[in-house]
């Protein structure tokens, strides 16, 4: 079984390695729900007990087959968490593929909406698609465009459901490590998911966010450890991503680098990227997107290889990491 760690001041725990559900939603690529089973027991069966998902994620389909997977286990044995801030309203695909990046049809429109009403409703929404009768955490996902309103009025009606039992911890997942340094010390968040702000190749959250989170007993899920892609294999390929961009020279450069010290380690790159951020205090634990059993297999592989502290000391004296991380 993976090692279990709190989240913040709660007594939710989540296994240090956790699934993303993003894939399932057939990000970039379809996903059928065979493979996306298959997936799902893997993780099961290699210890993962949280289990991440979102609204968003294949408008619905990925929170369906997760919730579908997930519906014959004991409910106390897993933790999930799925996120608010959209609401899916149904239209007439008419042969139309969804906008938002995932190969799935239009069957849906998404609405933002951080009211407290559409709080609510996103999360029953949610848990009727999923089939069950509660979640453990809940986020705020993708708050940047409208961060005033999710702070005013998002934050307090996810502060309410927890006050009523509904949910156990609550947060925000975003990007913008100043907007979450901010949620953290302006609310009584119990844990916020970060993507790609604390990574080898960018460490930009050590500045704020993760203090921060320090000072307020807030724990950090790290999501989009690889940054999308260019730390994902033990060489960055010549179109690798970053960010979801084409990652620039510089960045395949540092990522070479990096790959150069992991090397004389024995340590594959991607293993390094996993478990570069639980080196801090705050992060309980990561979260990789996977669509398929093979998928879960590697990660899980990679995840249990040992990480010599020699190759941290020598990342620093390259200048490839801060030194205080």
């Amino acid at each position: 079984m993976l090692r279990t760690n709190r989240l913040g001041r709660t007594s939710v725990t989540v296994t240090e390695l956790g699934f993303g559900g993003g894939p399932l939603g057939g990000l970039f690529t379809p996903v059928g729900e065979v493979d996306a089973a298959a997936a799902l027991d893997a993780a099961w069966d290699s210890g993962i007990r949280y289990f991440d998902t979102s609204p968003h994620y294949g408008i619905g389909q990925s929170e369906q087959l997760i919730g579908r997977a997930l519906r014959g286990r004991p409910r106390g044995d897993f933790t999930l968490s799925t996120k608010v801030g959209r609401i899916l309203v149904p239209q007439d695909p008419a042969g139309r593929m969804d906008d938002g990046g995932f190969q799935v049809p239009a069957r849906h429109r998404r609405v933002w909406d951080f009211s407290r009403d559409g709080i609510r409703r996103s999360v029953e929404d949610s848990l009727t698609r999923m089939g069950v009768d509660g979640f453990d955490v809940l986020f705020l996902h993708d708050a940047e465009p409208h961060f005033e309103w999710a702070l005013r009025d998002g934050f307090p009606a996810l502060a309410g459901l927890r006050a009523e039992g509904m949910v156990r911890a609550i947060g925000a997942g975003m990007y913008d490590t100043a907007m979450l340094t901010r949620l953290v010390r302006e609310t009584d968040a119990d844990v916020v998911m970060l993507a790609g702000g604390y990574t080898l190749l960018n460490q930009h959250a050590a500045d704020d966010l993760l203090p921060a989170c320090a000072e307020r007993g807030v724990s950090v899920l790290s999501v989009s450890v690889f940054n999308s892609g260019v730390l994902a294999s033990p060489r960055p390929a010549a179109d690798a991503t970053f960010n979801y961009e084409p990652a620039p020279p510089e960045i395949i450069q540092r990522a070479n680098a990096i790959a150069d010290i992991c090397e004389a380690h024995g340590v594959p790159l991607p293993r390094a990227a996993m478990a570069f951020p639980l080196r801090h205090p705050v992060v309980a634990g990561i979260v990789l997107g996977m669509r398929s059993a093979a998928e879960v297999h590697a990660n899980v592989a990679g995840f249990e290889t040992p990480v010599p502290e020699a190759l941290w000391t020598d990342l620093k004296s390259a200048g490839l990491l801060l030194q205080g991380t």
